[in-house]
């Protein structure tokens, strides 16, 4: 069966555990021994095959008793509510990293055992690239803040980023400072953790760019 084209383009934030800088990103094993947290993103521009997704929203919530390499994942995927059915199926088809190999949503699949059900709700979600700051939530479930990270000593903004020429995810990221909280399905606490802030443009043959 000949794979369904799709891609989603636009703005990205993963919000975790770890102290800032995670050590994910390094192939290193996360801060606390454990991975949990959010990623999300605003469709600027996107489809899966005829099915437009473009202005959506999406976000999953997830957990990782260990490295993530080491699998046994739990994750629970939000769609938007403004979404229909056609552009519901397309997003959660995405997500799921079906037909997919290499992508980031495939290699994620291959370390999750539990799916939780997806729900559909409004995701607010605000995002300023450029200053560090980022805000995303869903009533019930979860609620994020993404803020510059402050130098100890002057109490200034602090900018850094990650590079990543072959990455998966994203390429290049703005990195800031987490807060926040889910609750329900999976429930945890950020504050003064680590922030990924990326414009991906994510298509079945990985990052284009």
């Amino acid at each position: 069966m000949a794979q369904t084209d799709w891609r989603m383009k636009g703005q990205w934030l993963k919000n975790c555990n770890c102290d800032v800088g995670c050590p994910c990103d390094f192939n290193a094993r996360p801060t606390h021994g454990h991975c949990e947290g959010m990623v999300g993103m605003h469709i600027e521009e996107g489809h899966h095959g005829a099915t437009d997704l473009s202005g959506l929203r999406w976000a999953v919530l997830y957990h990782w008793p260990g490295a993530l390499h080491e699998g046994n994942g739990t994750i629970l995927p939000i769609v938007d509510e403004r979404a229909d059915a056609s552009q519901r199926e397309g997003i959660l088809t995405i997500l799921s990293g079906q037909g997919q190999e290499g992508t980031f949503f495939h290699i994620v699949s291959t370390i999750v055992s539990t799916m939780l059900e997806p729900r559909f709700l409004p995701l607010e979600f605000s995002f300023d690239l450029e200053g560090r700051k980022a805000h995303m939530s869903a009533p019930g479930l979860f609620e994020t803040v993404s803020e510059p990270i402050q130098n100890p000593v002057t109490g200034m903004a602090h900018r850094i980023q990650v590079h990543m020429p072959d990455g998966f995810e994203y390429r290049m990221a703005e990195i800031a400072s987490a807060s926040g909280k889910a609750e329900g399905d999976l429930v945890f606490e950020l504050a003064g953790t680590h922030s990924s802030m990326a414009l991906v443009d994510q298509t079945p043959a990985g990052p284009a760019g």
